[in-house]
């Protein structure tokens, strides 16, 4: 039998738990021992990935007792187990396998209240899916952990809102700023290929090159309103992360002169005016209430009254598609007269880097054969999205260079 290193026979006794003990000690002469630091990420590990994984822990479980109180916890006071593994799991592993880690933990451990522990969410690494599970549960967060849970939130949408902003404007700029020349004659504001193209015949073949006669610039100053962007959001629970995303998006583009901006979530009962909160998009996404079934044509019908020049909207609708409407044929009714009159629109089925969307495949047919083509998308396309739109690209056409992506 091949003899395995201790550091190999540790790595693999990690992976495979306290359940390999036995066996893996088997697999060389001198055992097969961890170190105290191994042991602390064993401890870890454990704690999520052991035999009874898929048993959630009770809050008794997670609190340690009085005596042996770990990383100095206060004196008189039980400090929550899961903070000290907050605290191991930070120690051992990089930002994105601790993001993993407690996803992992409140989907397979019921780790959800503990998170409405102030002292708790002060140490949790921020991301994108405990961001949504906080604003799917903040109706049950207690008066103490709210303003932890909200500052929570805001990490996660200032880091969103940073990797994604400036791509926003420069997706504006590029598709409305400099479709517009300038009498301005400053080199940032060049139009090369225009400048080349009108000046073709003045070539000279003696010094091979053009003559430029007359050089155009493009206009710097960003013309008001012109495009109108709608994000009507479904808000079903699974849509949690999407209608972050989206929220994000409604807040930069609400910033921008250039784009008239209306955010709206629904379901089946109402239809909610977000647009006001777009100054604060943390504001925005508390004002969503997570969970329940979704009327689509209902938030179309409403959506409706903001769409003055239908051949300068792009309408957003952000869902899975299971309309649970009385009559599921109002809403394609509704979507092909508002394309026929001009309006552009696409329904992101999702947007998250994880996987396929699940949607309604059958009403995704029907209103793609109308002209408004449903795929979920990244976040990092989104500009490029809005791009398509500005620039009258065929919307088909990158709905499947994102699916081929």
């Amino acid at each position: 039998m091949t003899e395995f290193s201790q550091e190999q026979l540790a790595r693999w006794r990690l992976i495979l738990g306290k359940d390999s003990q036995e066996s893996m000690a088997g697999m060389s002469a001198a055992g097969c021992l961890l170190t105290a630091e191994q042991l602390e990420m064993d401890e870890a590990l454990e704690a999520i990935y052991g035999s009874d994984s898929e048993r959630e822990i009770s809050r008794s479980e997670w609190e340690s007792p009085t005596e042996g109180r770990p990383h100095g916890a206060a004196k008189g006071r039980s400090m929550p187990r899961v903070a000290r593994w907050l605290d191991q799991i930070r120690n051992f592993f990089p930002k994105d396998v601790v993001v993993l880690l407690q996803q992992d933990a409140i989907q397979r451990r019921g780790m959800k209240e503990l998170l409405f522990e102030p002292e708790i969410m002060a140490k949790v690494e921020p991301s994108i899916d405990l961001a949504g599970a906080v604003l799917e549960l903040k109706n049950l967060v207690p008066e103490k952990a709210k303003a932890a849970a909200r500052d929570l939130v805001r990490r996660v949408v200032e880091e969103l809102r940073r990797r994604l902003e400036s791509r926003f404007a420069q997706a504006i700029r590029g598709s409305l700023d400099r479709s517009r020349h300038s009498p301005f004659r400053v080199l940032p504001n060049l139009d090369w290929p225009r400048t080349i193209r009108r000046n073709l015949k003045n070539y000279s073949p003696a010094i091979k090159t053009i003559i430029p006669a007359e050089i155009s610039f493009f206009r710097r100053q960003q013309r008001q309103k012109e495009w109108n962007v709608i994000i009507a959001m479904d808000q079903s629970g699974s849509m949690a992360t999407s209608l972050i995303y989206g929220g994000i998006m409604g807040a930069i583009l609400a910033s921008m002169p250039a784009v008239e901006t209306h955010v709206v979530a629904f379901n089946h009962e109402e239809v909610v005016d977000l647009t006001e909160q777009c100054a604060d998009p943390v504001d925005l996404l508390f004002g969503v209430q997570l969970g329940g079934a979704e009327d689509y044509w209902k938030a179309t019908v409403y959506c409706e009254r903001f769409m003055h020049t239908p051949a300068k909207t792009l309408y957003i609708l952000i869902g899975d598609l299971y309309d649970t409407s009385p009559n599921e044929n109002r809403f394609v009714k509704k979507m092909e007269f508002l394309l026929e009159s001009g309006v552009h629109a696409v329904a992101l089925l999702a947007i998250s880097d994880q996987g396929q969307p699940s949607y309604n495949a059958n009403l995704a047919e029907k209103l793609s054969k109308l002209g408004m083509p449903c795929f979920g998308c990244t976040p990092d396309r989104l500009p490029d999205l809005l791009a398509a739109v500005l620039k009258g690209n065929d919307l088909h056409q990158f709905a499947d260079k994102v699916r081929l992506s």
